[in-house]
């Protein structure tokens, strides 16, 4: 086994571990761990059968083989950052949507507490969740 092909057998092996230790430890959700548990192990099997590494660099026109394993791994990391792009994106639009509807809530009840009250909509307003609840209903 040449030097490149245990470094990349090596880095694979790891990124294994501390994806499974992420999981463990509730530092990564199940869905994402799949897709790193997917790379990883495609990375490990590339590294480790060097004949389907051969045949996958001369079927992308690759004159080295292991220069085809960094590709692979380049191409997935992408898509990955594509993939949290766009989950990202969608959690800022809803973020906005849920700062305005908390917005929305805030008028209501201080309009609410002012017309019950008779007090300043001004006046910071101290709520217990059990308050809320009654406003709710």
């Amino acid at each position: 086994m040449d030097r490149i092909q245990l470094v990349s057998t090596a880095a694979a092996v790891l990124l294994l571990f501390v994806v499974l230790e992420m999981v463990r430890r509730r530092r990564l959700l199940e869905r994402y761990a799949l897709l790193w548990l997917l790379a990883a192990t495609v990375v490990l099997a590339l590294a480790v059968w060097r004949g389907a590494l051969v045949k996958l660099a001369h079927v992308v026109g690759i004159v080295e083989p292991p220069n085809a394993l960094f590709f692979i791994a380049l191409a997935f990391i992408l898509l990955l950052l594509l993939h949290f792009s766009s989950a990202l994106s969608r959690l800022s639009d809803q973020s906005k949507v849920l700062a305005q509807r908390v917005a929305l809530l805030d008028t209501r009840l201080r309009a609410l507490q002012a017309a019950t009250d008779g007090t300043d909509e001004d006046e910071p307003i101290a709520v217990t969740l059990g308050e809320l609840e009654q406003t709710r209903s």
